[in-house]
């Protein structure tokens, strides 16, 4: 156990299970101080990062933002000389999360929440809180796994397989541009719009990036930034800096381009 009370945000739309897990915290788990609960994404991140609980029980499925691109959010932005916090997605029986949580070893609890397995849970969270696991060991294991159940199949609103892109349509002035897939280097989110970038020029689209993800190739184009999509075969160099983030250079184009801490990793020499 951690020298101080170990503290937790529970991220819940439905209030009554929000209380249930509360209530069956203080149950088994009596030294835990419950820092918050919210009830949609953007909250749970705003507290998350405001609060720094060491343990997150996130709904897998919020409004506005779900569990899994909260929790993406709070880990980009959680301070580099701070453990990242312990998460424990929550869901209703959905073979697609189960499947998805089973494979990178994430804990999950299947609402409605029954003791036994939540007992289970609370055993192993406090194991690793008292444990002396190296911390960058623990967070680079969590990132990957986040990265990982990112990627994954089924766990999106909306992410039924589609087939893949490989024309745009790009409004420019009184015409539409055709612009194949082929020819785009990055996708950037940009308030309202993404940016589509070629060697030669920029293109606005209203498509959501989270959209646009699901019908790229993930081999093709690579997550670099929750909000920047990279084609791979573009990508000339990965640079670190003296505050240890890392940046992209492209060829044929000028800009550098930020990598979060959650994808960090996937740049490291072979």
């Amino acid at each position: 156990m951690t020298a101080t009370a170990p503290r937790a945000l529970i991220a819940e739309d439905e209030p009554l299970l929000a209380r249930a897990l509360q209530q069956e915290l203080a149950r088994v788990w009596p030294e835990l101080v419950i820092a918050a609960t919210v009830g949609d994404g953007l909250a749970a991140v705003r507290e998350a990062l405001a609060l720094r609980p060491e343990v997150l029980f996130f709904d897998i499925r919020m409004p506005g933002q779900n569990g899994l691109e909260a929790a993406a959010e709070i880990f980009d932005d959680w301070p580099a000389d701070q453990p990242l916090p312990l998460l424990v997605f929550t869901t209703a029986y959905d073979q697609y999360a189960v499947q998805a949580f089973d494979a990178q070893a994430v804990d999950y609890l299947l609402k409605p929440i029954q003791h036994e397995r939540l007992e289970k849970t609370v055993e192993k969270l406090a194991q690793t809180l008292a444990g002396q696991e190296r911390a960058a060991v623990r967070d680079e294991a969590a990132l990957r796994q986040l990265r990982e159940l990112l990627a994954a199949p089924g766990l999106h609103a909306g992410s039924a397989q589609a087939p893949r892109l490989t024309v745009l349509q790009a409004g420019l002035g009184s015409a539409i541009h055709l612009v194949p897939v082929a020819e785009v280097l990055y996708f950037e989110a940009a308030d309202k719009y993404v940016r589509v970038l070629t060697a030669q020029r920029e293109y606005l689209i209203r498509t959501p990036l989270k959209e646009l993800t699901a019908r790229l190739d993930p081999v093709e184009f690579w997550q670099v930034h929750r909000g920047t999509l990279v084609r791979a075969s573009a990508i000339a160099t990965a640079e670190r800096d003296e505050a240890g983030r890392v940046w992209l250079r492209l060829r044929w184009r000028d800009e550098r381009l930020a990598v979060s801490r959650l994808y960090a990793p996937l740049f490291k020499a072979m």
